[in-house]
């Protein structure tokens, strides 16, 4: 089959986000009187849970404390709005070749996609300030955590992408980063490139039709390339 569409993970993938993550949850910890503070290696073990309410939840577990749903949402959204501030002031940028890499789809009529585990909110603060503030029309669907009953390595944000998109698996190419993101694509048929973020970087990746440094090296991923991994 032809390829017709690039559906994109978000964090990690589109761009180095996760440290910016980080010290927002960090950040709204400490506003709300919490002595938590996540170290970076405890972060990329606490990386493993899929979604930052799980996570926060998760987290509470292993230190032998509890709080409210309402508590936990109400961290989790002011992470959020930290986050985002921190996008527009400039704290994260894309990595290589992703602005390429759609521009190339774009030009040649492609279907893009964003299938990730993050919330709405903080894919439309990445989009406008890294790409363009119209960008989220240039994707034909996007699929995020709060749209999904179960967060990657479940297949459903993939499932739910496809079906948006009218296509088949044979006919899409998944860009991701972590384990848990190829578990998830791979899942539903999709051939998944995987280009490891500084948190991912020793996860196992078997399964994933290519495995690179980022979009440029040790060469620029194509259109050309990526319909060479088609079945």
């Amino acid at each position: 089959m032809a390829l017709r569409a690039l559906i994109f993970d978000v964090d990690g993938t589109l761009a180095e986000t996760e440290e910016a993550h980080r010290a927002a949850f960090n950040q709204s910890f400490a506003e709300a009187g919490h002595d938590w503070h996540w170290s970076v290696d405890q972060y990329r073990v606490l990386l493993r849970v899929t979604g930052g309410r799980p996570r926060i939840r998760h987290f509470l577990g292993t230190i032998g404390e509890t709080a409210t749903d309402d508590e936990i949402a109400s961290l989790h959204i002011r992470k959020n709005t930290l986050y985002a501030e921190m996008v527009a002031h400039g704290a994260v940028t894309l990595r290589p070749g992703v602005a390429r890499l759609i521009d190339e789809a774009l030009r040649a009529r492609l279907k893009l996609a964003i299938a990730t585990t993050t919330s709405r909110s903080n894919i439309a603060a990445l989009l406008e300030h890294l790409l363009a503030p119209d960008a989220a029309a240039w994707f034909g669907a996007i699929v995020a955590g709060e749209d999904v009953a179960a967060k990657k390595p479940d297949p459903e944000v993939y499932v739910r992408a496809l079906a948006a998109l009218g296509i088949a698996a044979a006919e899409a190419v998944a860009i991701e980063d972590s384990r848990n993101g190829l578990l998830a694509a791979t899942a539903c048929g999709i051939a998944t490139i995987v280009t490891p973020s500084i948190y991912s970087d020793r996860e196992d990746f078997t399964g994933a039709r290519l495995v690179r440094p980022d979009l440029e090296r040790p060469a620029a991923i194509t259109l050309v390339t990526l319909s060479g991994l088609l079945p």
